[in-house]
């Protein structure tokens, strides 16, 4: 008898309660069973189970066998479920949820081709800055910008989360170009505003961290409405290099300090996507995450820092 069977027919005999019970559900004669279990017992030379003409009760041994038995047989039934599942076609509504600008930015554009290789699944789109609970919520999948923390979500990471300091030509003929972090202490610049006041941009070199305390006349709560004062002349701002990289690229804005590595916080950042743990992960999710896999960890633009035009800030 080998061990699968072994564990199988043990963990029948203690649910079901008794040998007779067990054989009906496995087709065999009461007695095939105890023999069975006898010979189990013998291989591991301990007594797994109590017998009584009214029950069956575990060991000591017998539970300790009992408890791991279940774990290996479930762990059993979702390989064989993982691999009957790569061949099944993702179907049914997937829910995905998103920040606002990214999702507004590089997911919905993203969605026509994800349906067009899987068109019996419909995406229900959710873009919001607000965390929500996966399994509370009913989301199959988000999208999160962010450090993350130990839990029982599963998490891959699609791309880095790059920040780019950069502001118009308009604003820099106007008001000088910014060389060195400090002197950004004397420039307008545009506060994203999450929880709090976050008046404090780091910036990391050669020499170590440099935290310098930035003021302007706007705050807010919304990147792209910043992202759009900037376009405007307004002032400086810190940005995700995926939100500003096409400004930059057609002049529309310019980045500066690119030797400095920019942060608005102290946490290294990256963009990921987060599913419950499912012991069987649904083809629909699976097929999502690995489309989103594909499609942005080959966007190197956003991990490349443009270099400044000095010609775009020349004084007119």
């Amino acid at each position: 008898m080998d061990s699968e069977t072994g564990m199988r027919l043990l963990t029948t005999a203690v649910e079901a309660g008794s040998f007779s019970a067990a054989g009906r559900q496995l087709g065999l004669a009461p007695s095939s069973v105890s023999r069975q279990i006898n010979g189990l017992e013998d291989k591991l030379g301990v007594r797994l189970l109590n017998r009584s003409t009214r029950k069956l009760s575990l060991t000591e041994a017998g539970l300790i066998y009992y408890q791991r038995a279940k774990q290996v047989l479930a762990d059993i039934e979702e390989a064989n479920l993982a691999v009957t599942k790569l061949g099944a076609s993702p179907t049914g509504s997937l829910r995905v949820t998103a920040p606002v600008a990214f999702g507004r930015l590089h997911i919905a554009p993203a969605i026509p081709e994800f349906v067009a290789r899987h068109p019996e699944v419909s995406v229900d789109l959710i873009l919001t800055d607000n965390i929500i609970d996966l399994i509370e919520a009913g989301i199959d999948l988000a999208v999160r910008i962010a450090e993350l923390k130990d839990s029982s979500l599963i998490a891959r990471k699609l791309a880095n989360n790059n920040r780019v300091v950069c502001g118009s030509p308009d604003y820099f003929r106007k008001h000088g170009v910014p060389t060195t972090p400090t002197e950004l202490e004397r420039h307008n610049c545009l506060l994203y505003k999450q929880t709090g006041h976050q008046d404090t941009w780091r910036f990391r070199c050669e020499d170590g961290m440099k935290e310098i305390r930035v003021s302007g006349n706007l705050q807010c709560n919304n990147a792209e409405a910043l992202l759009a004062a900037a376009l405007n002349g307004l002032g400086i701002v810190l940005l995700s290099s995926w939100m500003v990289q096409s400004d930059i690229a057609s002049g529309r804005l310019v980045q500066i300090l690119p030797d400095y590595t920019a942060s608005p916080s102290a946490l290294d950042t990256a963009i990921y996507a987060v599913f419950s743990h499912n012991r069987h992960l649904s083809p629909k999710v699976r097929a999502f995450v690995d489309f989103l896999v594909e499609r942005y960890a080959s966007r190197t633009e956003w991990d490349i820092p443009p270099v400044v035009r000095p010609g775009l800030v020349e004084a007119s």
